[in-house]
């Protein structure tokens, strides 16, 4: 993708967090001043509750009204305002670019991620994974739209494995968004629980091609592996489709039940229609995203 497209997917991705968020209303939220109302106490002006002095106690917060009545030291108790924080993870797998109008959906999607986020007040880290390769993103790199060249010179050990997310950086008490197409071979489950870690909370944003879920392959075609580069003629007969279908089936079948047991939520997202529109759709119903008042 060039970098005038690239442009354009982050115009389309900006106008589409002026409507949706990531679902941070519905998170107990620990940690820096920000705008989100947090589990403890802070200095805000939402008051909370009342408590005795103890010694080391900010004497500001002091009720000098109810010493005045009562001579004893009480504590005015304020909700704290808190700051969320949000890891945003990249799938940069080939699979994820090799069609121009899947990246496109791809780039929307990692703008949009970043650009909600930071709207929104949140401490955002951005990641990319291929394989057993890894590396966190400098927002000037996005800010600039030259991420996308960073994370495909990415060398892994083998591209076409599951990402490995074990040495990712991932932060305590964060909204954790994975965007991959999640078509790599492996269970779900340990991808899950290691985002679910340290009280994640724990979205994925899955985008996809008609072409990929529902191909009307007959003939003879030359396939190309995304991953290795590597081109493989076949004859496609009706039952050699109704496998591949069964299999593409399954597979999604098995992250979603996944997604259920692990109280994630699961989004997937056609690439071929407009970003609002399939986000309204798909997301928003499983609770991936939230509606901004």
């Amino acid at each position: 993708m060039t970098a005038g497209e690239l442009q354009l997917c982050h115009s389309r991705a900006t106008a589409t967090a002026t409507r949706l968020r990531l679902p941070l209303r519905s998170r107990v939220w620990r940690g820096q001043a920000g705008e989100f109302t947090g589990g403890g106490t802070g200095s805000s002006m939402d008051f909370q509750d009342h408590r005795a002095y103890s010694p080391g106690d900010d004497p500001r917060h002091i009720n000098w009204q109810a010493y005045a009545r009562t001579g004893s030291y009480t504590m005015k108790l304020y909700r704290e305002e808190v700051r969320p924080v949000v890891d945003v993870i990249l799938d940069a797998s080939d699979s994820m670019f090799f069609d121009p109008v899947k990246a496109a959906r791809v780039a929307e999607l990692f703008y949009f991620l970043a650009e909600t986020s930071r709207t929104a007040g949140a401490s955002v880290a951005l990641h990319a994974v291929r394989g057993d390769a890894w590396q966190t993103l400098d927002p000037a790199l996005v800010a600039s739209h030259q991420w996308l060249d960073a994370v495909r010179a990415m060398k892994a050990g083998d591209p076409a494995a599951a990402p490995d997310l074990s040495r990712l950086p991932l932060r305590s008490n964060a909204i954790r968004v994975f965007l991959s197409d999640l078509l790599f071979v492996g269970e779900p489950d340990a991808i899950l629980r290691h985002l679910g870690q340290r009280h994640g909370t724990v979205v994925i944003f899955s985008p996809f091609l008609t072409s990929e879920s529902q191909p009307d392959w007959s003939g003879n075609y030359e396939f190309i592996d995304a991953e290795a580069n590597t081109r493989h003629p076949h004859r496609i007969e009706p039952a050699i489709l109704k496998r591949y279908l069964d299999a593409y089936a399954s597979h999604f079948a098995l992250w979603k039940n996944s997604a259920i047991r692990y109280q994630t939520a699961l989004a997937r997202i056609p690439a071929e229609e407009e970003l609002a529109t399939a986000l309204f759709r798909e997301a928003l119903p499983v609770k991936a995203l939230e509606s901004i008042q």
